[in-house]
């Protein structure tokens, strides 16, 4: 017979009963919170829509690639979990592929994905028995009820959530107004856009002519270097104009670097043209992160970096089912000398907010921590994507807190778009954040009163500074 499923109260706290009865007290000044989500990847259509959500496989499964990734590892064709054409075609029987997740539910014990998608079921869904193969079916029909109510709908969820803020990410042409749709409806929260020029600053991504022509001809600039930064600055301003507070880069190599302007103009020329050579893209590429910083310093957008990853890492792969689809790797960054250059000359300006995310974990204690231990603009972005893990989460806190303290930090992150995940990402932030305090509190590093305002700080005032929400 099933045990119904009983989530332990103390799940991630400390072992030791000292600590654990000081984290404890910790994590219950801050676990109902709201939550203040500057970073993250929910589609604004999700709420401007507010449609229910598909089925149980589309939500929890196919969309989200920390879970596919693992399946596929287990010797799961994305075929079976409906990406690719199979996506289109609709072939793949959702019911199917929730089968396979209970097939494999042992790949996850013990990964973070597994952590989250049990909390989502138990503390979301109300899902009491635990997921196996001969239960399956019942479990998802279960669920499949759930999100037909009205109060599993995103609008509901999203006010449940306690959700005090949640930025979105926008292609700089999206005229936004969804964005403004749904602040004039009343949803209690904010939901902010964010800036995302990747596709128009990479000579490597796969329309950038095409991408960069239809951004000249949107602002009537001219398709000259002069004219290419005057149309993102165009864009930028819309952007603050409709709450946006920030601009977002995702880059492989942190890399920053200032030319002259007629050497710019020949770059940009060659590079429109589908031309140059690796080492001349990559020259437009540091020259374009480091226009992107004079133009944060000038508008006030926060920028943050997200550093270090190989997107596409097996090319079959993507060209059969796309980008986002779980081999997007990791790779050793480089920050300090990397940024030197924009760090020089825009290090100390007054008003200018640096957030720095690696996926590479020698970089804490060695670049990120150090850089923002001197440079007032410089913050320490939370544990991202592989790292927004309980254990990862305090290996991170040991590696930074010595060298810049508590408030140089970014506050938690969750750059998601499962939606359901949100509010399991930021408690389990909060347990990991109170088991590091109450080690601190009980080895007499700090008092229990300053770390219960460094615990209250972290979930809303910091991340509020570092935003300028």
């Amino acid at each position: 017979m099933l045990q119904p499923r009983r989530r332990d109260p103390d799940r991630l706290l400390p072992a030791d009963p000292t600590m654990r009865d000081i984290a404890r007290a910790l994590y219950r000044r801050v676990a109902d919170a709201p939550i203040v989500s500057p970073h993250g990847h929910v589609p604004i259509e999700w709420l401007t829509t507010d449609a229910a959500f598909q089925d149980p496989a589309d939500l929890l499964v196919t969309h989200d690639h920390y879970v596919t990734r693992l399946l596929h590892a287990g010797g799961v064709s994305l075929d079976r979990l409906g990406l690719g054409a199979a996506s289109e075609s609709g072939s793949v029987d959702p019911r199917n592929v929730w089968r396979l997740l209970a097939e494999h539910w042992h790949l996850f014990a013990g990964t973070a994905s597994g952590y989250w998608l049990e909390e989502e079921l138990a503390q979301v869904l109300g899902v009491q028995e635990p997921l196996l193969p001969g239960n399956a079916d019942a479990i998802f029909d279960e669920i499949s009820a759930r999100l037909a109510e009205p109060a599993f709908r995103p609008r509901a969820l999203f006010e449940r959530f306690g959700i005090e803020v949640l930025a979105t990410t926008d292609d700089p042409l999206d005229d936004l107004a969804q964005h403004d749709a749904l602040r004039a409806s009343g949803l209690r929260g904010r939901v902010l856009p964010t800036f995302r020029p990747d596709r128009y600053l990479d000579p490597d991504s796969v329309a950038f002519a095409d991408d960069v022509r239809r951004l000249l001809a949107a602002t009537g600039s001219a398709e000259t270097f002069a004219g290419y930064l005057d149309a993102l600055e165009q864009r930028r301003r819309h952007f603050v104009e409709h709450g946006a507070v920030s601009a977002d880069h995702g880059v492989q190599d942190p890399l920053a670097l200032e030319l002259d302007p007629a050497d710019a103009e020949r770059l940009f020329q060659t590079v429109l043209a589908g031309e140059g050579s690796p080492v001349e893209r990559a020259r437009f590429r540091a020259h374009m992160l480091f226009q992107m910083a004079r133009m944060s310093v000038e508008d006030g957008l926060v920028m943050t970096i997200h550093a270090g990853v190989l997107r596409n890492h097996h090319r079959p792969t993507f060209e059969r089912y796309g980008s986002d689809t779980g081999h997007d790797i990791p790779v050793r960054t480089d920050f300090v000398t990397g940024l030197r250059p924009l760090l020089e000359r825009f290090g100390d300006a007054e008003g200018f907010h640096l957030v720095l995310f690696a996926v590479d974990e020698t970089v804490y204690s060695r670049e990120i921590a150090p850089l923002a231990g001197f440079y007032p603009s410089v913050y320490i972005g939370a544990p991202w994507w592989f790292l927004d893990a309980p254990d990862a989460i305090a290996r991170f806190r040991s590696a930074v807190t010595e060298t810049a303290g508590f408030f140089r930090g970014s506050g938690f992150i969750d750059d998601t778009r499962a939606f359901l995940s949100i509010p399991v990402r930021h408690d389990t932030a909060r347990r990991v954040d109170a088991g590091f305090l109450a080690r601190y509190v009980a080895e007499g590093r700090i008092t229990l009163a300053a770390a219960e305002q460094i615990a209250d700080d972290i979930v809303g005032p910091q991340p509020r500074r570092v935003f300028k929400l």
